[in-house]
């Protein structure tokens, strides 16, 4: 156990120091932690680290997804349903059988086999490429239909595993039995996820109280997927459903200081999973390396470059025609959501970065079948996973930001951003307005006191005065931004101030932390107003 902890503690100081170095360079931090890990995974006197699948289908991947659902907004989602659904199921089954097909006749594999091996590489990673695009600046429904495609493909792919790992092992396999199967699968996960979330909140709501609240924001998204999955399903849909209906429902459910907590709390655990399961990826290729004295490098390297090449090639084959095929058929489709450009277009097919549910979805194949026999080409599946993984992570990360500036779409997500906060700008000050005019009128309906009328009018006056400017002249400097740096300058002073105070014996640390809680609080709004300033 103790051991244990010490690998742990490890992985921490690499993650932490690695991702310190990204953030330095600017450099996406997947593809420099799966190098460090590769790296460290051969270095003399480090424990043999090997990724459990269960650890990662089980314990890693329900937090993962649940967090990405809450996360995506509903509406987005639904307006984006048809083209996400296309990736997620559509683009997964077509890769699959593309990869069956490359692996039977140009790698001589059974069909089984490579149903098998297209089921794993096929389901593009929700991390990595989402990380790097957003980074990129992208246009905002272009970041939603990769998250969304992310958050769902998952399930298409790891059911079409399952099958094709029974059919391996028992010989039999029915097409209709097969897409009966499915469709219950699709209705009971989503069925049962939203079922989920309407618990976790309602319970969340009974217990009041920001730690416990937490704690089951925390069970919710492994009751979601390990009932589904104990059934035979995927568990993936539930918990997206399940997320997706806590991002819908949730903000006039959840307290506000529930919500300021569990914030940082998600994002500081959804950080650690992502990092350390790249680091992991990297850790694997000792053990690959290891198995390779079984199979010949000649056929290891050909059957990784054929199965790369068809996955991207197959993404490509599919994207483009899911998105103008639609609308040539459907004039109702094309009235209401036109063709985007072919650029848009080009990066989405483009990003199909696979990921640790494919390495993951590798490891957890049997070492053997019903019959006792060796399940057939285990080690070489496993290999071409990982250098799928690799290829698409390395290759198509490293070029995805060359590819978008040569493509100016920079430029149009630089341009949305604007337009967005200018957006929220106007909202913020529609709400003010509105709540000004319900003030006023409850002030005057409970003939409320002129001290207590006049301070709840000062401190709305303060709020709309703390709008941001309209946008300036590139370069000028607004009275927000200004008052932004005194305000910094100012709460800086009275920390120090505080902190003398302390020394000095005249308050004690509790009321030391109350009052710095306070100017922790109005800084963070100061960095959130500053936020809203013209790019």
């Amino acid at each position: 156990m103790a051991t244990t902890f010490q690998v742990f503690l490890l992985l921490l100081t690499v993650f932490a120091a690695t991702a310190a170095i990204a953030k330095k360079l600017d450099f996406a931090p997947a593809i420099l932690l799966m190098a460090v890990g590769i790296t460290l995974a051969f270095l003399p006197g480090l424990p043999h680290i090997v990724l459990e699948p269960d650890v990662v289908m089980q314990i890693l991947l329900p937090p993962l997804i649940y967090s990405a659902g809450v996360s995506m907004s509903w509406r987005e989602f639904k307006f984006n349903l048809r083209p996400i659904g296309l990736l997620a199921v559509g683009c997964v089954i077509f890769t699959t059988c593309a990869v069956a097909a490359a692996s039977y006749w140009l790698l001589g594999l059974p069909w089984g086999v490579g149903f098998v091996l297209g089921a794993i590489v096929s389901p593009p990673d929700v991390v990595a490429p989402l990380a790097i695009a957003r980074r990129l600046g992208l246009p905002r429904r272009i970041l939603v239909v990769l998250e969304g495609e992310g958050l769902a493909n998952d399930a298409t792919a790891l059911i079409l595993y399952r099958f094709a790992v029974v059919a391996i092992s028992t010989s039999t396999f029915s097409m209709t039995k097969a897409a009966e199967t499915f469709a219950a699968i699709v209705v009971g996960e989503v069925l049962f996820g939203i079922a989920v979330g309407w618990l976790s909140l309602r319970l969340r709501q009974w217990a009041h109280e920001p730690r416990i609240e937490i704690t089951l924001s925390l069970l919710t998204p492994y009751l979601a997927f390990w009932v589904p999955q104990h059934l035979g399903g995927s568990g993936v849909l539930a918990t997206v459903a399940c997320g997706l209906y806590v991002s819908w429902n949730g903000p006039l459910l959840i307290p506000s200081a529930t919500r300021l907590q569990g914030i940082f709390f998600w994002d500081l655990v959804i950080w650690l999973i992502e990092g350390i399961l790249f680091l992991l990826i990297g850790f694997q290729m000792r053990l690959l390396v290891e198995k390779s004295n079984a199979l010949p490098l000649n056929e290891i390297l050909m059957a990784i470059g054929v199965v790369s090449v068809i996955v991207i090639l197959a993404r490509f084959a599919w994207v483009f025609p899911a998105s103008y095929l639609p609308r040539w058929v459907s004039k109702r489709i094309r009235q209401r959501d036109p063709v985007a450009s072919w650029r848009h277009i080009f990066v989405i097919a483009f990003t199909g970065i696979r990921g640790v549910v494919s390495l993951a979805a590798a490891l957890a194949l049997p070492l053997t079948l019903s019959n006792g026999q060796d399940f057939p080409h285990r080690d070489l599946i496993l290999f071409v996973a990982f250098g799928v993984i690799f290829v698409t992570l390395v290759g198509l990360g490293l070029t995805l930001p060359m590819v978008v500036h040569a493509l100016g779409l920079s430029q149009r997500g630089q341009a949305e951003a604007v337009d967005e906060r200018e957006s929220e700008i106007a909202a913020r000050r529609e709400i003010l307005h509105a709540a000004r005019d319900s003030l006023e009128k409850i002030i005057t309906e409970r003939n409320l006191p002129e001290s207590l009328s006049k301070f709840l009018l000062t401190r709305h006056e303060t709020r709309m005065h703390a709008l941001p400017d309209p946008p300036p002249v590139t370069g000028d400097e607004t009275p927000s931004t200004r008052g932004a740096v005194l305000v910094r300058e100012m709460i800086a002073i009275e920390r120090k101030l505080l902190h003398q105070l302390l020394r000095d014996g005249k308050i004690t640390d509790e009321t030391r932390r109350r009052i710095e809680r306070d100017l922790d609080l109005e800084e963070a709004v100061v960095d959130n107003r500053e936020k809203l300033a013209p790019l």
